[in-house]
């Protein structure tokens, strides 16, 4: 603490914090891989711009202010019986009202184009996987390959993706920023997502939504590989020698945090 007590110490401090802020940005929200987190970064962008029509001209009317009105300005004129502007009033309430027009706009199609429920057109078939929140892991299920994973999704580059998600305790949230989408998992309710990865990579999973304890640690690998690969992965996982049964699952169900990835 003893350095921060220098004005200036803050100063250094707090441009730093934004630059390492706006570059975990970056890695994720604002660098997406797939057709859905483009479409919610060009919603995010358009969304900061609109509301610039009501930042920058506020900004500039403070500083104007300021500036037209200070003690040594003789052509300032203080009305002191001044109470109305009809000019005025058309302007404070007329910006407002169309930059939540617009920005309804925005919100209104984009949640209609991004509807999570809704299959992206392609050539390919998707890839079906049931997505199961546990207390405090993530388990995927492939249902036509025969396979589980636990805190490790797979899936083909290119390739849409289906997801069903429930959760078997509280209620949860799904997040993989840079294909885009974010959905809740809820007890005995499915909700449905469908993202695609259009580029193989590494990507981060997590939860989202505060469920207790092991929150914190509810982290999952994203691998979005090669149709060759996803094979490959998928041979693996068939050989690993583990069955997930009802005896395999009422022990994964358990509450237990920060476990490593399995097949």
């Amino acid at each position: 603490m003893g350095k921060f007590h220098d004005r200036r110490s803050y100063f250094r401090f707090g441009p730093g914090s934004a630059t390492l802020l706006l570059t975990g940005c970056k890695a994720a929200v604002l660098d997406p891989t797939g057709p859905i987190g483009v479409a919610e970064k060009t919603i995010l962008i358009d969304c900061l711009a609109i509301m610039q029509a009501i930042v920058l001209p506020t900004m500039v009317a403070i500083f104007g202010f300021a500036w037209w009105f200070r003690a040594t300005n003789r052509r300032a004129l203080y009305r002191r019986d001044w109470s109305y502007s009809g000019r005025i009033e058309l302007i404070v309430w007329s910006i407002p009202l169309l930059v939540i027009i617009l920005l309804g706009g925005v919100g209104w199609i984009g949640s209609h184009d991004l509807d999570p429920g809704k299959p992206l057109e392609s050539n390919a078939g998707p890839l079906e996987v049931q997505v199961v929140s546990l207390d405090w892991k993530w388990l995927f299920i492939y249902p036509v390959q025969q396979v589980a994973s636990v805190n490790q999704l797979v899936i083909p580059a290119g390739v849409p993706v289906h997801f069903s998600l429930t959760s078997a305790s509280v209620m949860n949230a799904f997040f993989v920023p840079r294909p885009g989408s974010m959905i809740y998992t809820m007890s005995r309710m499915p909700t449905q997502l469908n993202p695609r990865a259009d580029e193989p990579g590494t990507f981060r999973g997590l939860s989202s939504h505060y469920s207790g304890d092991g929150f914190s640690d509810m982290h999952s690998e994203v691998r979005a590989v090669s149709s060759g690969e996803f094979d490959a992965w998928i041979g693996s996982a068939r050989e690993s020698g583990q069955r997930l049964d009802r005896t395999a699952y009422t022990s994964l169900a358990r509450q237990s945090s920060n476990i490593g990835a399995a097949t």
